[in-house]
This record gives C-alpha cells, structure tokens and sequence, in this order.
C-alpha cells in the first residue's frame, strides 16, 4: 500500500488506557500462577503498539484485560473515563460492543456466509458501523464479497476477520498473534492491512507477539517477560510491513 520507511507517530497527549499495579493470578487447584506482576501500561490514542514476549510472558493475558475479555486480580485499568477493573459483566460487555476490535490468530469465521455476510453479522449491531462492501474494500478484498471462506486463502480469510473487527468503527483494535497461523509473505500483507486501517482511520492497535522483527513497525515496542514489562522502545521511524524479515 505505500513503501518505505514511515513516520513513527508522536503519541497523543491522551492516554486512551492507563494500568497502574495489574497483577493477575490464575488458581489452579493449590497451584497459583501469576500472568501479571504489578504492571503499568499507557496506551495514546492512533498509536500502533506492539506486545512482544514468549509464550507464557502474559503478553495474551494483557490483552484481554485491555478489551474486557479478563479482569485484574488487584490494580487500576481506565479506558478513557470507564473503570474496567471494577466494573460488572454489562458494562465489559457494552464497553466491548461498542470500543473495542479483536483479530485473534485463527479467524473465527462461520463457514456457512459469505465474507460480506461474515462481516455484517457485526454491522448488524453496532451503532455506526461501516458498510461490509466497505470494510471488506479496506483490506483489498472489494472482489471477493461473495466468496466463503472455504474459497478464500488463510490470508485472505484473516483479512476478513479485520474487516469484521474494523466494521463497527471500534476506537481500539486489539490483535492476538494475527500473523501466527500464516506463512512469510501473507503475514506481511496481513501486518500492512493492519498499518493501513492505522494510518487510514486512526485506530489505536495494540498487536501481540513472539516475532521481534514485527516490532520494527510499531511507535513503541512493549516488552514483557515473566507477567512484568521489562522494557520499552520508541522506534523513531515505522518500517514498511514489506521490509520487514524473520
């Protein structure tokens, strides 16, 4: 979609999430396992961040306490003006609906519909949404609305996915590994469908990964290990998706 090297984007003066202390531990049985240690964690508006660790880290626990999937055993965690650490099902449940993308590693998509219909079955129910032909244009899929997903390739089947999630104009995309299940050359058009929904509507995105080369795309570069954050990097410029090489 473009080339080069690109501008890495100041982060907004708002901090569209702020985390102050978030622990989370898991029981199992007698057992306790802490994901999360004490973190704290602002996110800005329009930035693209990236979560980088290795498996078991709590980079994919993080995430899920960002969109209100999970909540913290102890902390703080405010989107915007809501309180998602204290807050009861409903309100996760609406603060989802109407804020809130998820692309996770596998799409998820019902085999039976079409990529159009796949799409609207968000569009349906969001207040504002896009129109699924124009979702699906976004992420160059404008030729295969009508195509099931037996017919579409796994790139292509994950780009449906980002249409769906993007449809209903969500203030945050929040992405789990998006390029795990896809071989070399389509998880780089994956990353730059990501760039370009970015760049073209602003969208916060928060991405998960294992794959360090990835980072080179973000504003910043979150490292955890061990349910902490061990560092953070501020890329100067934003590498082209198709730069990119692991």
């Amino acid at each position: 979609m473009t080339n080069g090297p690109l501008p890495s984007a100041a982060p907004s003066a708002q901090a569209v999430f702020r985390l102050r202390g978030v622990s989370k531990t898991y029981r199992m049985g007698e057992v306790e396992v802490h994901a999360l240690r004490g973190v704290d964690l602002d996110l800005y508006a329009g930035e693209l961040v990236v979560l980088l660790g290795a498996s078991g880290s709590g980079k994919s626990t993080l995430l899920n306490i960002l969109g209100g999937l999970d909540t913290p055993t102890a902390g703080e965690v405010r989107y915007l003006d809501h309180d998602l650490a204290n807050a009861p099902e409903e309100l996760l449940t609406s603060f989802r609906r109407e804020h809130v993308g998820f692309v996770f590693q596998f799409y998820n998509l019902i085999p039976s519909l079409t990529a159009r219909e796949n799409v609207s079955i968000v569009t349906d129910i969001a207040e504002h949404p896009m129109k699924p032909d124009a979702a699906l244009a976004l992420v160059d899929l404008g030729e295969r609305l009508d195509h099931f997903p037996a017919q579409l390739s796994g790139g292509e089947q994950q780009r449906v996915a980002i249409a769906r999630a993007i449809a209903k104009r969500p203030d945050v995309l929040l992405c789990d590994e998006p390029t795990g299940a896809l071989d070399f050359a389509t998880g780089k058009v994956v990353l730059d469908v990501l760039r370009h929904v970015n760049a073209e509507l602003g969208t916060t995105i928060a991405l998960i990964t294992h794959n360090a080369a990835i980072g080179r795309m973000a504003d910043r570069v979150i490292r955890i290990s061990s349910g902490r954050i061990v560092a953070v990097e501020v890329n100067a410029t934003r590498a082209s998706p198709e730069d990119l090489a692991w």
